[in-house]
């Protein structure tokens, strides 16, 4: 089985075996034109993928950030800022004018 994961256009692109995957933190894997996605498996098994590149910073580490839960929504904490964001929608919880890319996750 793999993790798959589209970057836009249409296109499925294998990443990994999800059960590389430790629950509760984060793996990042290099797209095809350049960008990198932070992978998370949160602790209940769901797959997540969203860009790993800080909004604030431009620093490409919100792959080694902490997963939490906020008012039912599971999140990544920055671990320079720790601005958190949401896993699902990308939408930064501390500053709702900023977000993250989201990328759709399937396992084939």
């Amino acid at each position: 089985m793999k993790l798959e994961l589209s970057p836009g256009g249409g296109e499925w692109l294998p990443v990994c075996d999800p059960e590389v995957l430790t629950p509760g933190r984060g793996m990042a894997a290099l797209l095809p034109d350049g960008r990198q996605a932070a992978l998370f498996r949160d602790r209940s098994g769901r797959l997540y993928a969203i860009d790993n590149r800080d909004p604030f910073t431009g620093a490409q580490v919100l792959a080694r950030g902490l997963i939490g839960t906020a008012a039912g929504r599971t999140f990544v904490a920055s671990p320079l800022l720790k601005q958190r964001f949401d896993l699902e929608t990308g939408r930064c919880l501390d500053d709702d004018e900023v977000a993250v890319a989201v990328y759709p996750v399937r396992t084939a």
